[in-house]
This record gives C-alpha cells, sequence and structure tokens, in this order.
C-alpha cells in the first residue's frame, strides 16, 4: 500500500523527446538514491541549492547521462521534504532508465513510482500550499489563456486563500463574541447592538458578495463560455462562425440547410475563451436528418451561456425573427440580437438599441460583436481581469454555501437576542464553508478527486 512517507520518483517532464527532461525525487532521506545515482565523490560535493554538472551513474557506475543535479533539503523544498532533481537529456528511453535506476537504489528508503499530483499532495500536507494553491497549481498547467495563467498565479500565490481566510476570521471573531454572550447570560447588556453585530454582519456579506463575484470570474477564465450561434436557414450563421474564428472553419453556400450538426470552435478575446457553436438552421422540415439538427439546435442554446440570435437584415430590416422558430428563454444564457448581411441591406454596422449590425462576409461589425460578447460574459476586458483568481465549481458552491448562512445570520439577528445560538451557528457554518475551499478540513476522497486529475511529476 502506497503512503504519504515512501520516496516517490517521477520523470517531471512531459512525455515525448525534448532538449531537457527532469526526473524528480522526493522524501525524507535520500542519502542513498544521491550516492547511489551520482556516485560518492560526486554526492559529496552536491550542496544544498546549488547545481552540480555530473554523470548519472548505472549500478556498474557507467554513465547513464550526464547533467545537473539539484538538493533541495527540507523543509525548504517544494513538498516540503527533501528533494533531488536530476537534470538530463529528454529522450524517452534515457529518463525511463534513470527513473529505474533511482528507484533501484532508493529500494531501502521505500522508492516507488509517484501517483499523479503526489508531489503537490505532499506540498498541501506539509503545508507549504493549501488546497486552494494546490489546485491552482494544475490551474496554471493547464491555463488556456494567458489571462487564465495570471488568474492562477494569483491564486497560486495566496490571493484567494487570503480573501477566504479574512473573511472567515471576521465571522469567527463575531461568533466568539455572541458565545461570550450565551456563556455569560446575566449580564444585562444587549449584545447585538453592544458588539454591533448588524454593522460586522453587513460588511462581511458586502465582503463575501465581492469574493464570489471575483471567483465567478475566475471560473469564467478556466471554463469558457458556451455560445450558441442560432438562426434560419442562411442568415449566415456558419458565415459568422468563420469570421470570428479567423479561418473557413465552416462549409457556406447559398443553399438553406447546408449545417445540419453542430460544428464548434474555440476563440480567445481578451484572454477570455468562447466555445463558438454553428448549428442548424431553424425552419419547420420533414427532413428527417435535418430535423436531428435542428432539435441539437434547440438543445445547445438551451444549454448555452450566450445565445446569439441572427437575423437576415437584408431580408427583414428591423423584422423579428419568425415567431416560435428560436428556443424558448427558459434555461438558456444571455442573448444577443445581431443583423447580418448589412453588405447587402445598406445598414451601417454597430449598435443600435441592443441590436448588433454586422456583415459577416465583410468583417464590418465583427469587433463591435466581439465586445458584446466579452460585455455579456460580465468580464471587462484585460484591465478588469486584473485581480481575478481562478475559481473550480467546488469554490462557487462553498461560496454559495457561505452567503446562505450568513443570509440566515441575518434573519437570526434581526429577531434579537432569542435566536443567538442560531445566529452563532450561521457564523459557523459560513467559516467552515470557508474553510472547504483552503482545506482547512478536508477528506481523503476530496482530495484523491483533486490531486488525481494532475499530471505525474506534479
Amino acid at each position: 500500500m502506497n503512503t504519504d512517507v515512501d520516496t516517490i520518483v517521477a520523470i517531471a517532464t512531459a512525455p515525448g523527446r525534448g532538449g531537457v527532461g527532469v526526473v524528480r525525487v522526493s522524501g525524507r532521506s535520500l542519502q542513498a538514491i544521491v550516492s547511489g545515482v551520482l556516485g560518492e565523490a560526486a554526492a559529496a560535493r552536491l550542496q544544498p541549492r546549488r547545481a552540480l554538472y555530473t554523470a548519472f551513474l548505472d549500478a556498474d557506475g557507467q554513465a547513464i547521462d550526464e547533467g545537473l543535479a539539484l538538493l533541495f533539503p527540507a523543509p525548504h523544498s517544494y513538498t516540503g521534504e527533501t528533494v533531488l532533481e536530476l537534470h538530463g537529456h529528454g529522450g524517452p528511453v534515457v529518463l525511463r532508465v534513470l527513473l529505474a535506476r533511482c528507484i533501484a537504489v532508493g529500494t531501502a528508503v521505500g522508492a516507488r513510482l509517484a501517483e499523479p499530483g503526489e508531489f503537490t499532495r505532499r506540498a498541501f500536507l506539509n503545508d507549504r500550499l493549501d488546497l486552494a494553491q494546490a489546485e491552482a497549481v494544475a490551474d496554471l498547467i493547464d491555463a488556456g489563456t494567458a489571462a487564465a495563467a495570471r488568474g492562477a498565479v494569483r491564486s497560486l500565490q495566496g490571493e484567494f486563500s487570503r480573501a477566504a481566510h479574512a473573511l472567515a476570521a471576521s465571522l469567527t471573531e463575531l461568533r466568539a463574541l455572541t458565545e461570550a454572550t450565551l456563556d455569560f447570560p446575566e449580564e444585562e447588556i444587549d449584545f447585538l447592538r453592544a458588539a454591533d453585530a448588524g454593522a460586522r454582519l453587513d460588511r462581511a456579506i458586502a465582503a463575501l458578495q465581492a469574493l464570489r463575484q471575483r471567483a465567478r470570474q475566475g471560473a469564467l477564465l478556466r471554463n469558457g463560455l458556451q455560445v450558441a450561434l442560432v438562426g434560419e436557414p442562411n442568415v449566415g450563421k456558419s458565415s459568422l462562425l468563420n469570421a470570428l474564428a479567423g479561418e473557413d472553419v465552416a462549409i457556406v453556400t447559398e443553399h438553406a440547410g447546408t449545417t445540419r450538426d453542430r460544428l464548434e470552435r474555440t476563440i480567445e478575446i481578451d484572454g477570455v475563451a468562447f466555445t463558438l457553436i454553428d448549428t442548424a438552421g431553424l425552419r419547420e422540415t420533414h427532413d428527417p436528418v435535418e430535423r436531428i439538427g435542428i432539435e441539437r439546435a434547440r438543445a445547445a442554446a438551451a444549454s448555452a451561456d450566450i445565445v446569439v440570435e441572427l437575423v437576415d437584415d437584408a431580408a427583414a430590416r428591423g423584422v423579428a425573427t419568425t415567431p416560435g422558430c428560436l428556443p424558448d428563454a427558459a434555461g438558456a444564457g444571455h442573448r444577443l440580437r445581431v443583423h447580418n448581411k448589412i453588405d447587402i441591406s445598406g445598414a451601417p454596422a454597430g449598435l443600435r438599441d441592443g441590436v448588433v449590425y454586422l456583415s459577416a462576409a465583410r468583417g464590418d461589425g465583427i469587433a463591435v460583436l466581439r465586445t458584446q460578447l466579452l460585455a455579456a460574459s460580465g468580464w471587462l476586458g484585460e484591465t478588469g481581469g486584473e485581480g481575478v483568481f481562478l475559481a473550480r465549481e467546488r469554490h462557487l458552491q462553498a461560496l454559495d454555501r457561505a452567503a446562505s448562512n450568513l443570509d440566515n445570520a441575518r434573519s437570526h439577528a434581526a429577531a434579537g437576542a432569542a435566536r443567538l445560538e442560531l445566529f452563532a451557528e450561521e457564523l459557523r457554518l459560513a467559516a467552515a464553508a470557508l474553510g472547504d475551499i483552503t482545506g482547512t478540513v478536508s477528506s481523503d476522497d476530496l482530495l484523491g478527486q483533486i490531486f488525481g486529475r494532475f499530471c505525474i511529476g506534479k
């Protein structure tokens, strides 16, 4: 059975060939591995946090490879344990041989292959990172845009955790004052007024709301948004997809019903990822294949974060799409009305009365639509993203639970001294929900789910 005290070894660089490859080792005592792989003479010259150029040796003392050895003694390392890094050439075979050699010479100290995310799990267990910071490591590796990477770095540096800790601390302090009053009921004081509990609670609720907003923006950066392009046949959905993507992704013809299934392409606007979904034209049809495509179009619109409704401006200046053709608004996200083909109708490009006028064929007005997509997402662009940190669904759920608890606490506070115990309990639950974000209290199942998604070697 693998334990958290085993010495763990893994290739820390991505699979495949590369100029440099790294084998990472972490454990409580690595002297046997250092001496076995580097040799006694080189091991004696190895100094903490200073690179040593040396050969990496096999069991017969022959060189497997040569490169740099770096030693990070505990607790000043990524994992909080002693860490050895061997930087050699990035060939898959030589790295596997070096990996096997490290495990072989470390048998006496229980050396084994690391599990996915186990180095970062050790960092969490050894208080080098809290849980939100540990998750930010994976988010930084997986970041698909520059803005997402910056958000992950903010979380990794503890910005999200500090905000959650500060809010939890303020709730704990208010709860302590409340419970002190409950412990001394003979004191003839109005606690809620004397402790300014109402104002303190209002400030906590406002701080939580601001934290939730930043977290939602961070989740947006991490996950991106689904944008469904819907409308009747031949209004230019595929042309608009091509214009936004900057390449010919979808087939465009003058024949109605060309698109029969959903076609997706992800684009980036000011660091935010949008997945554009081109759908079948919405109309009444007896064609069974086209009917399936239309049902999928309706499903895409119902689940999308943003629905872009296209109208042929050349065919109907200012006239809405056929009633009942577009999906019901229920269950759908934000909606944007777009009038296409202004190159034929002669209408000027731009935003008027909440409607975007553009020509997908000519490119006029595409920049306006991009701006409206950002506005619909709630994102304010590059400058508005400053200070946003990445967040996950479990973080949002924890913040929602805390918000619900504080709403309950406000109701109990309004009832006065008779509900002080319930007031204190809601404060405790809110602080506990915030603690879930940083892993103040966490189960092994939760840790397994989180770190199991990491790559091996991290």
